[in-house]
């Protein structure tokens, strides 16, 4: 599976964003799918993640009512709605994908940056 992230940018504290993840190569809907952030100096982290069929989905404590992870497997593409941003969202968003049957994200994406100003 390759992942593409896009959607990234500067905005305002308070401001909204929409990532984009494209998958190609295989299946994409047998995959479990998440998005991961990584901020300078600190270690990757976890944000959101969603089943194959779009039915369940977990986030992180930080991020939770703020943010909503989607798919379309029609598409080959998981979104993450990011609304009432903070500066402390300032990171690069990893996609990534896992066959259901793993628990370890084998697949990821090249990352795209988020900038939230105060």
């Amino acid at each position: 599976v390759q992942l593409q992230a896009s959607g990234g940018g500067l905005v305002q504290a308070g401001g909204s964003l929409r990532l984009s993840c494209a998958a190609s190569g295989r299946t994409f809907s047998g995959y479990v799918m998440a998005w991961f952030r990584q901020a300078p100096g600190k270690e990757r982290e976890f944000v959101a993640q969603i089943n194959w069929s779009g039915g369940t989905t977990y986030y992180a404590d930080s991020i939770k009512g703020r943010f909503t992870i989607s798919r379309s497997n029609a598409k080959n593409t998981v979104y993450l709605q990011m609304n009432s941003l903070k500066p402390e969202d300032t990171a690069v968003y990893y996609c990534a994908a896992r066959p259901s049957s793993i628990s370890d994200y084998r697949y990821w994406g090249q990352g795209t940056q988020v900038t939230v100003s105060s």
